[in-house]
């Protein structure tokens, strides 16, 4: 009876400390709570897993040296396995070959888009004509079906996500021309008279879908180099430029919401405040 009492405790310690194993949070998540961390979805495809991990690092440079937002070095994401409560923002590149997340992936999932978090799904396949629409992939109607999205609508030239940072006419990637889709607007959505952009989704839209390869425009090598071509000559670079300006506009979207509806006040409060000081 002695030696079972003695044993007894130290194996309640070992299973104790095998418990708190088990439940340490991971690292790279912990840090994301502390800095901006861009995140992607694991493929299995390890050609498009490293091509979305060089982009975000690209996306991450540029928005370090063009803005106040630091991003830490990007992560790769498994919804089976991963907490994704502490992040904001998930790049999702659309491969034929991908498993379908678990039941208890796409509980994750919702709760991530229901807490404020927003899922860029990239089918990648703007190159290829005639693909119209966020049900061009069934690849993607089928890991999309078991999640909460609200009706969806090409992105109007007044939405917020075209002047959160730069103003944008297009968001073009690797590819360019195709439109890309968020929630739509709420019914009867006008601008107010004098006012030329509308209040829309008040928030932040929870899934954008596009097709135009956009973390490999971004992807950048060791040395900060471009990976993969984008156009020919001076145009190829300018359309990477642009892609970049979108993943910007982008990434403060995600941060700050639609708080730029408001600033197209901005002008008109500006030339009245320089008219005061110029009256005294």
């Amino acid at each position: 009876m002695r030696l079972i009492l003695l044993i007894l405790p130290f194996w309640a310690l070992c299973w104790t400390a095998a418990l708190h194993a088990q439940e340490a949070p991971d690292p790279r998540l912990m840090r994301a709570a502390d800095e901006v961390t861009l995140a992607y979805v694991i493929t299995g495809d390890a050609e498009v897993d490293a091509a979305s991990e060089a982009g975000l690092r690209g996306l991450s440079q540029v928005l370090t040296a063009r803005t106040t937002v630091e991003p830490d070095e990007p992560i790769g994401i498994d919804p089976d396995r991963d907490d994704l409560s502490l992040l904001t923002f998930l790049y999702w590149p659309v491969t034929e070959a991908q498993p379908l997340p678990s039941p208890q992936a796409y509980v994750r999932l919702n709760h991530f888009l229901r807490s404020g978090g927003m899922i860029l799904f990239d089918t990648r396949d703007g190159d290829i004509a005639g693909l119209g629409g966020p049900d061009g992939s069934a690849t993607l109607q089928t890991l999309a079906a078991p999640l909460d999205i609200p009706p969806l609508a090409p992105v109007p030239g007044d939405h917020v996500l075209t002047r959160t940072f730069y103003l944008l006419r297009d968001f073009p990637g690797r590819y360019q021309g195709r439109e890309i889709w968020a929630e739509a607007p709420p019914a009867g959505a006008e601008a107010a008279e004098g006012v030329p952009f509308r209040n829309l989704n008040d928030g932040v839209s929870p899934v954008l879908i596009g097709g135009n390869a956009w973390a490999e425009a971004w992807a950048v090598d060791d040395n900060g180099l471009p990976m993969f071509s984008v156009g020919s000559g001076f145009d190829g670079e300018r359309q990477r430029e642009m892609a970049y300006r979108f993943g910007v506009n982008l990434v403060m979207y995600v941060l700050t919401g639609n708080y730029k509806s408001d600033q197209v006040h901005v002008p008109a409060l500006l030339d009245r405040l320089r008219q005061e000081e110029v009256s005294e």
